[in-house]
């Protein structure tokens, strides 16, 4: 009892509370500014209610070793209460039989209600709630730079062919058209962009989400690939290896015009004092306004012996969907609440359309998983399709027909 007497003097709480004071060990790691302070915010939360936070950080951010260190952990029998996990990655765990059934807490906060279903169907396993969900991020965002825009007299692209006028058009001014970072995410964030306002949502999940065959090697994908292939002709000789937050800094500076990348780059730009509608565009990318593809932040809740632990893990479920912190949290990290109506008045104008776009593609049926961002299929098949993407962009000889068999060879790629 030392542990959880000592938690509850320095939290200033009555012996009533005694029995339900716990401690919550959580893998995640938000160390950047705004992420930390978003960390910061539920540690506050959970002690406030009398429990002790305990940081499990593994060194190398969400990468192998993190899961490596979580599988030894859970193998031993001695798990944390929650660790960052999304996608098809919390149905594997789920099936280990390793975590926990968070239902109580789901009906209580009615999170049936405040989730879209495409969303709540991620965070379940066989109909029971398993994780709690922290934000959405869209990831099919054009980033522009009006300035450059006005430089190359040339108009914000909604279409395909007019990406390209207008890419010409910077091309032509002396600007590099489409800030690019040629690393294997990236090169594949630009891919699902395409696949989406190319073909459309149908296509995307036929192709991109269930891997089916005739979807992978058909016309429109033979299009999908010329049409990505062509964007890298308006790339820079220096775009290879280069990190998403360098070439989003292009566009802030005005050295190119656009950018394909998720809502976190919003966060460069206000980190470096500009103003959206303003000094940059969001706008969605070409033939993609009526979609929207998420990347969903979610931590998978395992299972606990200790009743006071347990009780303090489902107050930390509650705390992740509660206003508050879905408000200090999106705020800080470009995101926006995956809560279903919530006050959005302390948010910019990215935000409000990607919330308004998120509500309207959930009733639609255009709300789409990112494969790009580990929510649409198993991590082995979605390496494979990455390095098939990334062959097909770095090598000019590469053609959309030998590309097309092997993305069939990779989907069916099994860990």
């Amino acid at each position: 009892m030392t542990r959880i007497s000592l938690a509850l003097a320095t939290a200033g709480l009555m012996g009533a509370t005694l029995a339900h004071a716990g401690e919550v060990e959580v893998l995640h790691w938000w160390t950047s500014g705004g992420e930390a302070k978003a960390a910061s915010a539920l540690k506050a939360t959970m002690q406030s209610k009398g429990h002790t936070w305990k940081d499990f950080a593994v060194a190398g951010g969400g990468g192998d070793s993190a899961m490596t260190v979580l599988k030894s952990r859970v193998v031993s029998g001695n798990a944390p209460a929650a660790a960052q996990i999304k996608g098809p990655s919390i149905q594997e765990w789920a099936r280990e039989g390793v975590l926990a059934n968070m239902d109580d807490v789901a009906k209580a906060e009615h999170w049936d209600s405040l989730l879209p279903k495409a969303i709540a169907d991620g965070l379940k396993y066989q109909g029971h709630y398993v994780a709690a969900p922290v934000n959405v991020h869209r990831v099919n965002w054009l980033w522009t730079n009006p300035e450059a825009f006005k430089k190359a007299g040339a108009k914000v692209p909604t279409t395909w062919d007019e990406f390209f006028t207008a890419a010409d058009a910077l091309k032509k001014a002396g600007l590099i058209a489409v800030a690019h970072g040629g690393q294997n995410w990236q090169d594949f964030t630009t891919f699902e962009t395409v696949a989406l306002g190319v073909g459309g949502a149908e296509f995307y999940k036929k192709a991109l989400v269930h891997l089916d065959p005739a979807s992978l090697k058909s016309p429109t994908m033979e299009k999908v690939l010329t049409t990505f292939k062509k964007i890298k002709d308006y790339t820079d000789k220096n775009a290879p290896g280069r990190d998403w937050n360098l070439a989003t800094a292009m566009v802030i500076k005005g050295e190119a015009g656009m950018q394909f990348m998720g809502d976190w780059a919003k966060g460069e730009f206000l980190a470096a004092g500009k103003v959206p509608g303003k000094d940059f565009g969001c706008v969605a990318a070409p033939g993609t306004a009526k979609s929207y593809t998420y990347n969903v932040d979610s931590f998978a809740l395992f299972k606990l012996k200790d009743p006071a632990n347990q009780k303090a893990q489902q107050d930390l479920a509650a705390a992740i969907m509660s206003t508050d912190f879905q408000e200090v949290f999106n705020l800080n990290k470009g995101s926006i609440p995956v809560r279903l109506n919530m006050k959005l008045d302390k948010f910019d104008e990215c935000a409000k359309t990607s919330a308004a776009d998120f509500v309207s593609t959930s009733k639609a049926g255009s709300l789409v998983p990112s494969i790009a961002h580990g929510m649409a299929v198993p991590s082995a098949a979605e390496g494979a399709i990455k390095d098939v993407v990334s062959q097909f962009w770095n090598d000019d000889k590469a053609t959309p027909a030998a590309t097309m068999d092997k993305l069939v060879a990779a989907a069916k790629t099994k860990s």
